[in-house]
C-alpha cells in the first residue's frame, strides 16, 4: 500500500512554516523530541520511543565458530525491520531501499566504529566466539527513524547480559543465570546518530525531523557522534550541496545533543539496575502510566472544608443583588390570561395500550341521554335522601327518575 501523498496544500503550509521559524508540534529548530527508554524484564531487550516514533530492541547470543579473517574476534549482527504495523507503506517480504540504507547506516554507527570489545567476545581462538545479534523493530513511524534505531541499539547494547563460560582443555562449559551471574558487554564508547533536515537547498535546518517534514525535505545529512566529540561516520543524501560552514555547525549541534542523550542513557540504565538489585518492580509492564486505560477516573483528594461558611458569605456579599423581573400576564382571549411562556408536553404522543384503557374507562361511564331537553320547571319529591328526585316537564310530557346509585331511567307516560 502506498503512502499518502501531501497535498500542495500541506507542502506549501509546511514550508511556510519552516520559513517562519516554527514547526507543527511546537518545537524550535535545534529542538529534540521526548526521549522516553523502558527495559523489559529479560536483559538486553527496551523500547526507545522518539516523539510517536518508537523501536524495539532485542539482544541474543550464541556460541559460533569465528571468521576465517579474524579467529580471535567476535561476530556482530544489526537487523532492523520495517512492518507495516509501523506505517502501512511499508511492504512485507522485500528490501526497500530505505530499509538497506538504514541497515548499513547502522552497521557503520556501530559495528565499524569499534564500540564494542570484539576481542572479548572470543571463547577458543579459531574455535567458539560470541555472536552478538541485535534485531531492530520498528512499532510506529513518526519521522527520523535513524536516531531512534541507534540510541535503541546502543541501549540494549549496554543493557545486555551474555551467559558466563569457562574453558577446561577442549571443554567449554556453559553457565546458566542461576549458577553464576552473566556477564557484561565491553563497550567502548557510545556512537550515537543525530540528523539534521535541509529545505530550499540547504536554506533552512530542522533537527530531528518528524514524518511530515521528511515529506517535503530536499535533502539529509546523518552525523553520527559520542560524547567525546569523535565523528564515527556522516552520511549526506538527497543530492543537495553543502558548505563546509553548514557541516561544521552540524558537527557543533550533534555534539551537544549527544551529550544530553547519553546523559539520558546512563540515568535510565543506572535506575534499572537499581531497581533489579533492590527486588522491585521492572519491565515494560511497569513502565505504563498508571490510570492510563481509565483517564476519566480521578482518585479522592482531601478538601478542606473549614472555612467554607466565610468563603460563602464574602461571595454572597460581594455579588450584586438580583434584579427585579415581574412577570406581565399575557391576555389571549377575553377572561384569560397566562403569566410566562408555555412549553409543550415533552411526553409525547400516548402510546397505543394507553389509549386504548382511557378509551374503555370513557365508555363505561360515559351516558348519552337522546331525547332530553334540559329546561326542567318542577323539582319534586327532594324531601328525603333516598327518595328519588322526579323531573317533569308538562310540555313534552317526558320524566326523569333519578334513584340513588342506580343509573337513570327513561320513562315515557302516555296519558
Amino acid at each position: 500500500m502506498k503512502e499518502t501523498p501531501l497535498s500542495n496544500c500541506e507542502r506549501r503550509f509546511l514550508l511556510r512554516a519552516i520559513e517562519e521559524k516554527k514547526r507543527l508540534d511546537g518545537r524550535q529548530t535545534y529542538d529534540y523530541r521526548n526521549i522516553k527508554i523502558t527495559f523489559g524484564t529479560d536483559y538486553g531487550c527496551c523500547i526507545v520511543e522518539l516523539g510517536k516514533t518508537r523501536v524495539l530492541g532485542q539482544v541474543s547470543c550464541e556460541l559460533v565458530s569465528p571468521k576465517l579473517n579474524r579467529a580471535t574476534e567476535g561476530i556482530l549482527f544489526f537487523n532492523l525491520e520495517l512492518s507495516q504495523m509501523a506505517a502501512p507503506a511499508f511492504e512485507p517480504g522485500r528490501q526497500s531501499d530505505l530499509l538497506v540504507k538504514l541497515n548499513r547506516l547502522l552497521e557503520r554507527c556501530l559495528r565499524n566504529s569499534k564500540c564494542i570489545d570484539t576481542e572479548s567476545l572470543c571463547v577458543v581462538a579459531g574455535e567458539k566466539v560470541w555472536q552478538i545479534r541485535v534485531d531492530l523493530h520498528l512499532l510506529n513511524h513518526d519521522g527520523n527513524i535513524i536516531d531512534a534505531a541507534s540510541i535503541a541499539a546502543i541501549v540494549a547494547l549496554c543493557h545486555f547480559r551474555r551467559p558466563d563460560v569457562s574453558v577446561q582443555g577442549d571443554e567449554v562449559t556453559l553457565y546458566t543465570p542461576e549458577e553464576r551471574d552473566p556477564v557484561p558487554l565491553s563497550i567502548h564508547h557510545m556512537p550515537i546518530c543525530v540528523s539534521f533536515a535541509f529545505f530550499q537547498q540547504g536554506t533552512y535546518l530542522l533537527v530531528d525531523p518528524n514524518e511530515r517534514e521528511e515529506r517535503v525535505m530536499d535533502g539529509l545529512l546523518v552525523i553520527a557522534m559520542n560524547k567525546h566529540r569523535e565523528i564515527c561516520t556522516i552520511q549526506s543524501s538527497g543530492g543537495i550541496m553543502l558548505l563546509k560552514d553548514q557541516v561544521l555547525r552540524c558537527s557543533k549541534i550533534a555534539g551537544v545533543k549527544v551529550l544530553e542523550i547519553t546523559e539520558l542513557i546512563q540515568k535510565a540504565l543506572e535506575n534499572d539496575q537499581k531497581v533489579r538489585k533492590e527486588g522491585g518492580k521492572f519491565g515494560f509492564a511497569e513502565s505504563i502510566a498508571s490510570q492510563r486505560i481509565t483517564a476519566f477516573k480521578m482518585e479522592k483528594a482531601p478538601i478542606d472544608t473549614s472555612d467554607v461558611e466565610e468563603k460563602a458569605e464574602e461571595i454572597i456579599a460581594e455579588a450584586e443583588p438580583p434584579s427585579e423581573v415581574v412577570s406581565k400576564p399575557v391576555l389571549w382571549t377575553p377572561g384569560t390570561a397566562q403569566i410566562g411562556e408555555g412549553i409543550e408536553n415533552s411526553w409525547g404522543d400516548l402510546e397505543d395500550s394507553e389509549k386504548e384503557e382511557d378509551d374503555e374507562g370513557g365508555s363505561d361511564e360515559a351516558i348519552i341521554l337522546d331525547s332530553i331537553k334540559m329546561d326542567t320547571r318542577e323539582v319534586s319529591n327532594i324531601g328525603s335522601q333516598d327518595a328519588p328526585i322526579v323531573l317533569s316537564d308538562s310540555e313534552e310530557e317526558e320524566m326523569i327518575i333519578l334513584e340513588p346509585d342506580k343509573n337513570p331511567k327513561k320513562i315515557r307516560e302516555e296519558q
